[in-house]
């Protein structure tokens, strides 16, 4: 079990909540789809409540890695430390499609009371949209998991070898 004092560093905080948005959107998409199969509204409610939750999750994951950074760079090994710069990049530039999720999901929540036949169209939409999301979070942790776990790295893989941004 975490200490209070474990809890108040950033890097151990990013560790334990960086799982959220990628897993969490992971399992949320799985609950989508079956309640759009099953037509339940319910049940998409549910699903969608839970994307919002995990796309919003994105927020503390991404503070808590830019307060880490200082003190990460300095224990990291040379190509550990270019990989966090480009861990930190690919996160400023992936945030944008969690909060598009939360947005889309917030819509499709909501939008329905309104104008009830827009809620499968919306729901869909905000499938899709988490699509994207997962996508851009798998992007980012790919570069996460290389920067203190050498064994991850292929001997010629830097930050420099990947496909342009």
């Amino acid at each position: 079990m975490p200490t209070y004092a474990e809890l108040q560093q950033p890097g151990y905080l990013h560790l334990l909540l960086n799982h959220w948005p990628i897993h969490g959107l992971a399992m949320g998409m799985l609950a989508l789809a079956i309640a759009l199969l099953l037509r339940s509204r319910t049940a998409q409610v549910v699903a969608l409540l839970v994307l919002l939750t995990c796309a919003l999750s994105i927020w503390p994951v991404v503070s808590s890695g830019q307060s880490s950074y200082k003190a990460i760079r300095g224990v990291a090994d040379e190509s550990g430390a270019d990989w966090l710069d480009e861990h930190l990049e690919r996160a400023e530039k992936a945030a944008w499609a969690f909060y598009a999720l939360a947005a889309a999901a917030g819509v499709a929540l909501v939008a329905p009371r309104k104008w009830p036949r827009s809620s499968t169209p919306l729901t869909v939409l905000t499938f899709f949209v988490a699509a994207a999301a997962l996508v851009s979070g798998a992007y980012v942790a790919h570069a996460g998991g290389k920067i203190r776990h050498p064994e991850f790295r292929l001997p010629t893989s830097s930050p420099s070898d990947q496909p342009s941004k």
